[in-house]
């Protein structure tokens, strides 16, 4: 019997991001000013100029493979938090986890 090989995706690792990811899909209009805030604040330590290269490098040359390529802010947010530090998308996951609640959104935070 062999065992297959399931792909993992960046964020299955952890459940916390696992469940940001699926909440931006589920709810990609009222994150979208915190995905806003979140670009400011990667720009605030890296520069603008950097992450403008960081993305043409990493967005995919046919528009439209994954859900949120659609969406510059979403796509881009994505990205960042695949490459930042554990620690900030940690902070990051749960600030997304936290503006739904303030929205009336009843998210249980994953662990």
């Amino acid at each position: 019997m062999t065992e297959e090989k399931k792909y993992k995706r960046w964020y299955d690792y952890d459940p916390l991001l696992l469940q940001v990811v699926e909440l931006l899909r589920e709810y990609p209009d009222e994150l979208k000013n915190q995905a806003e805030i979140f670009l400011k604040k990667v720009e605030e330590r890296v520069s603008k100029d950097a992450i403008d290269r960081f993305y043409s490098i990493v967005k995919p040359m046919i528009k439209g493979n994954r859900w949120y390529d659609h969406d510059p802010v979403l796509s881009l947010t994505i990205e960042l938090l695949r490459v930042v530090p554990r620690d900030i998308q940690r902070q990051a996951a749960n600030n997304f986890i936290q503006i739904l609640q303030a929205h009336g959104v009843n998210v249980q935070k994953a662990e």
